[in-house]
């Protein structure tokens, strides 16, 4: 070869590889922030990702997503948060309720962030649902809107029980919301509630305890991250103790729990990576009304009745859309 179709071939590889680095440059990149763990979130994800599909994005072709997992310790939010910023990402999306979308809320005023939370405006991170302003957009779950919800479902599924126990987080601002949902309830329910707070895994483990000493007739487990990465845990707990249990997603019952009644996990996360999409491709969050779920859940585990010695009212069975045999 000459000297001078070597330097052609030299100066084209030289071109090639500045403009694969542009490319790389120019990728978008977005910080998933979350509180929970990878495996329990793994439908979350999976919808997050045909939400960006979408809107033309994949991961590894044309966008870089960096994930941050708190797995359950909220005390690590913020720092997860800060170096997100500091790496400047260009959208960060929060996932496991209220906790992540505060710390990210917290550790910019320019980057746009896109959550899942609860009541979105009574947490304070928007204005309104129509006009968010400001750099927050993202779904309203109704999550401490339906505990009453919850709560009368379980008292059809389990009329003897005079005495219920509800299971909050106390680290998690919505637990607050929750409570008072579940307080309203108990009282048009006329049976008697014992609030129990778990903030860890040995503290979950004491919270069944008491509620054997309390003579609880069921449970209502709050939605949380920490009791999402714990499902399993929850679920044999309550199975151990012979407590029906109503619980905030599928997943648990999936995994061996009573029934649950809360939006499809999957449609939230899907309009959230919609969002993320149309923000990478130049919209505004203050211009995206914030979405609510259009779809709720009801989902019943026949061989966990069983066990419990329990029969599902055919009221509860005609409306569930899932039966697990």
């Amino acid at each position: 070869m000459n000297r001078r179709k070597l330097l052609l071939l030299m100066g084209g590889a030289v071109a090639a590889a500045r403009e694969l680095r542009a490319q790389q440059k120019a990728m978008p990149v977005i910080g998933f922030l979350s509180s929970g763990a990878p495996g329990a979130f793994a439908a979350a994800v999976a919808g997050f990702r045909q939400g960006l599909g979408e809107t033309s994005y994949v991961e590894g072709q044309n966008v870089t997503i960096e994930y941050r997992w708190a797995e359950g310790r909220y005390d690590r939010l913020p720092s997860l948060a800060a170096d997100l910023v500091t790496r400047k990402v260009d959208l960060i999306v929060t996932i496991g309720g209220t906790p992540p979308a505060l710390a990210a809320k917290n550790a910019t005023a320019t980057i746009p962030i896109v959550f899942g939370v609860g009541d979105a405006v009574e947490l304070g991170l928007i204005a309104s649902l129509a006009r968010p302003g400001g750099i927050l957009t993202g779904v309203s779950v109704l999550g401490g809107e339906l505990t009453p919800k919850r709560f009368e479902l379980l008292s059809e599924l389990v009329p003897q029980a005079k005495v219920i126990a509800l299971l909050v987080n106390p680290n998690n601002a919505a637990a607050q919301q929750t409570m008072q949902k579940g307080q309203e309830a108990a009282r048009a329910k006329q049976v008697q509630l014992h609030v129990l707070q778990a903030s860890s895994e040995g503290e979950i483990d004491t919270a069944f305890a008491t509620l054997v000493e309390l003579h609880a007739g069921a449970l209502v487990v709050g939605g949380d991250p920490l009791f999402d990465t714990r499902g399993e845990l929850l679920v044999a707990l309550a199975a151990r103790h012979a407590v029906p249990a109503i619980y905030p997603a599928r997943e648990f019952v999936a995994a061996g729990g009573l029934i649950s009644y809360g939006a499809s996990l999957t449609g939230t996360w899907r309009q959230v990576g919609i969002y993320a999409g149309k923000i990478l491709k130049g919209a505004k969050p203050a211009d995206l009304p914030v979405q609510q779920p259009t779809r709720f859940e009801l989902v019943v585990n026949l061989k966990t009745a069983k066990a419990l010695g329990l029969t599902v009212p055919p009221s509860i069975l005609a409306r569930a859309d899932e039966v697990i045999e």
